[in-house]
């Protein structure tokens, strides 16, 4: 069985029914008796709902009916939560307007929904919309993080004063300031992470459907915990009792943090099945998830970083400003005053650190979680900072990185932000990307590229990332008499291959044939937990099958010496069978199931770890720019990779090109912007709004090193779904830089696309 083991490259299990196109998605879904919704969705960024006129809608054909807030208020249905646990300044909890799943007196984005349209089809639903008369009456909207953090904006919320939602500090600002009094140099940055769309190739979609005999709801949707999903929609919106609510997930398209938190469109569905009894059928449009489905980024940060003569870092000063979007609930709030910072000092020993990270309401679509949350921020913004203090001091940015990294003697380690890092050996990683991205042939290259009229540049990050949300998960195993191992879990497969990894942790542990193993997911009644966010999938639910294996076979002891009838010390176990030790004498693991009383043999495993894993990497990257036009080609991308122990390389190089791709969108092309005077989305659709295609990206030439694997989970494993990401958008913004800085180009905003290229040297040349 080794080769369907741990370590193995073997193809994933899931991709036959995905390219043979029999997986199914929520939209491939048909109930009996469904009818579909439309959502109408206010056109201001701010405004009054004067008065709604359902009437005419309401009589055209193959309408069922038309809810508005005073529907849904009257049933007693309440908004989305707020997030637990922040504060203000001031003390006060975390504050912002209720996210109700149809807009109460107020709309505070455009594309917030004011009212639901049910049919018969979509598109007598669609058609029926257009006669829902509401009247507005526009109010002062506060669009970026400068207007709502101006002295005199308006205020969003009462709650909020200074639109402040939320706000922390971390760190030590006496000892910090003492660091800087000694400097000899201080580096200083203001950076912007602009807003993103997460476009997942499935667009977000639920049904909702409701029995009448027993009074449950269930909702198919795709999304990434359906456990959570039906947590928050029992207790906080519906108001019922969980085992009333049962969420479904199929295949999903891609989730990338943006499908961790339940919808409004989610809970009207389900509302609107309970009230008509018959299946609600929605399915976002494209435009629909530009408008309305969780945005990324929007960060303003400002930093400085103090060394002394020698290039050691004497302390380093952080101010982080993040705009939330309308709402406080979900988790936008924590990814800019708590999540990002724990990896701002990143892989060096900074022995000051005071930082300050504010959350702000403004009146845009709502901001949470995508891939990386928040570290990419903050990982953006250290690397940065230390290739600028690089060219300022004219220290090679390798041997500046070298200087100041935490030394794995140092290990357990914990940083200024106090967090823990039980394992890395990050000069060792160095060495190795030194190496592997041929660092010392790069002036070769340059010249290569001069000849041919091309600006070339390089950059080297080196970082680490902070996975594993929430430290435990429970999964069930059943070994059935039938031949199968059947696997109970809240983890939720996204596309990211981890039913496969999964299958090749238990081949390995139980020694059986792979086909035999059934992973059951996607379904709030057969598992709870955490799902799947954060890179947590494999570093807690792969810990997690691994014991459950293991606790199989201690258990299959026990019952094989009753049936064997010898000690359980004289028990051995190999390819799937119980033997007496020094005889033929055995039971096969599914034939001892029968022998039990329910005909399987049962194990839960509630998997605890001792804390969040840290993987780290190295990525170097060299583009080539055509000085003429601003066009920038990505020559070169190296990764160096410690993300433990390895179960399945094919699948960790693909997650790793996954996310750099998606930091290059971000590094060179992509930005969600608004109209600062109107709120109005600017580039709601593919139209407009420019994604990374495949001949926008090199032969990445991923490595792994497996020497440090994490010593606080079973496994040994560390996250990997979030690193390329997180360590991409400098490394590519970095190169660009170091290819204009001869020029005397000294930063420029992301996206870096062309046209800002161009103008910026343009613009330095009219200044040489």
């Amino acid at each position: 069985m080794a080769k369907y083991g741990i370590g193995q490259a073997i193809t994933r299990r899931e991709d036959e029914r995905l390219l043979l196109g029999t997986a199914q998605f929520v939209d491939d879904m048909t109930l009996p008796g469904e009818t579909f919704v439309i959502f109408v969705r206010s056109p201001h960024a701010h405004a009054r709902i004067v008065s709604i006129d359902k009437s005419a809608a309401e009589a055209q054909p193959g309408v069922l009916a038309v809810f508005t807030s005073a529907d849904l208020q009257a049933d007693g249905v309440g908004p989305l939560p707020i997030g637990p646990g922040l504060q203000r300044a001031d003390g006060e909890a975390m504050d912002g307007p209720p996210n109700n799943p149809i807009a109460v007196d107020s709309a505070r984005y455009v594309g917030e929904a004011v009212a639901a349209v049910v049919a018969e089809t979509r598109a007598q639903a669609e058609d029926a919309a257009e006669h829902v008369a509401v009247e507005y009456e526009e109010l002062s909207a506060v669009v970026t993080i400068e207007q709502a953090s101006a002295k005199d904006a308006p205020q969003i919320w009462p709650g909020a004063p200074g639109n402040i939602a939320a706000q922390m500090e971390f760190g030590k600002q006496d000892e910090t300031d003492a660091g800087f009094a000694k400097a000899k140099h201080v580096t200083k940055l203001s950076l912007h992470n602009q807003r993103l769309v997460p476009v997942t190739m499935e667009p977000r979609g639920s049904i909702g459907d409701y029995d009448e005999k027993s009074g449950r709801v269930t909702l198919y949707a795709s999304c990434q915990n359906p456990a959570g999903y039906r947590d928050t929609l029992a207790d906080a919106v519906l108001k019922i009792p969980k085992e009333k609510v049962r969420v479904r997930v199929g295949d999903v398209g891609g989730g990338f943090g943006m499908k961790t938190q339940l919808y409004p469109e989610d809970c009207v569905c389900a509302y609107a099945a309970r009230k008509l009894k018959r299946p609600v059928h929605w399915r976002a449009t494209r435009s629909e998830e530009f408008m309305v489905g969780n945005h990324g980024r929007d960060q303003s940060n400002e930093a400085e970083l103090a060394f002394d003569a020698d290039g050691k870092i004497l302390g380093l000063r952080v101010d982080i400003v993040g705009s939330i979007g309308a709402h406080a609930n979900g988790p936008g709030a924590i990814i800019v005053v708590a999540v990002g910072p724990k990896v701002i000092t990143g892989v060096y020993d900074i022995p000051a650190l005071h930082l300050r990270g504010t959350a702000y309401l403004t009146n845009t679509n709502v901001v949470g979680a995508y891939r990386g949350a928040g570290r990419p921020e903050m990982i953006f913004l250290i690397e940065r900072l230390m290739d600028q203090a690089a060219a300022e001091m004219k220290i090679d940015p390798a041997e500046l990185r070298r200087r100041n990294m935490i030394q794995p003697e140092q290990m357990p380690y914990e940083s200024p932000m106090g967090e823990k890092f039980d394992s890395g050996n990050f000069p060792h990683m160095l060495d190795r990307i030194l190496d592997q991205g041929d660092w010392s042939g790069f002036d070769k290259r340059k010249q290569e590229s001069a000849a041919r009229g091309k600006l070339r540049g390089r950059a080297i990050s080196t970082f680490l990332e902070w996975t594993g949300v929430v430290h435990e998960e429970t999964i069930d195993l059943h070994v059935e008499a039938d031949g199968r191992i059947v696997i109970y879990t809240a983890m939720q497969a996204m596309g990211q291959g981890i039913e496969t990894s999964y299958v090749q942790i238990l081949s390995e542990s139980l020694d059986i044939d792979p086909e035999c193993i059934e992973i059951v997911q996607g379904d709030s009644d057969v598992a709870s937990g955490v799902g799947s966010m954060g890179s947590r999938s494999l570093y807690i639910g792969g810990s997690a099958m691994q014991t459950a294996s293991k606790e199989t076979v201690e258990k299959g002891r026990e019952l094989a010496s009753e049936s064997l009838e010898a000690a359980a010390a004289d028990i051995n176990y190999a390819d799937g069978k119980f033997t007496v030790a020094g005889t033929d004498v055995g039971i096969d693991l599914f034939e001892l199931a029968a022998k039990q009383p329910e005909k399987r043999i049962a194990i839960q495993t509630k998997q605890e770890v001792g804390g969040p894993s840290w993987p780290n990497s190295c990525h170097i990257c060299e583009v080539e720019i055509d000085p003429d036009t601003g066009v920038t080609e990505i020559a070169r991308y190296t990764t160096m990779d410690d993300v433990g122990r390895v179960v399945n390389p094919m699948i960790v190089a693909g997650q790793v090109h996954g996310g750099i791709a998606q930091a290059v969108g971000q590094a060179l092309l992509e930005q969600a912007s608004y109209d600062p005077e109107t709120g109005q989305l600017l580039n709601g659709s593919l139209l407009d709004y420019c994604l990374p295609r495949a001949d926008d990206l090199p032969n990445i030439d991923t490595n792994t090193d497996e020497t440090t694997p994490c010593k606080i989970n079973p496994l040994g494993a560390k996250g990997v779904g979030e690193l390329g990401t997180v360590g991409g958008t400098p490394t590519v913004l970095n190169a660009v830089l170091d290819a204009l800085r001869p020029l005397g180009v000294k930063t420029i905003e992301m996206p870096a696309t062309r046209e800002k290229i161009w103008r910026a040297i343009s613009a330095a040349r009219k200044a040489a």
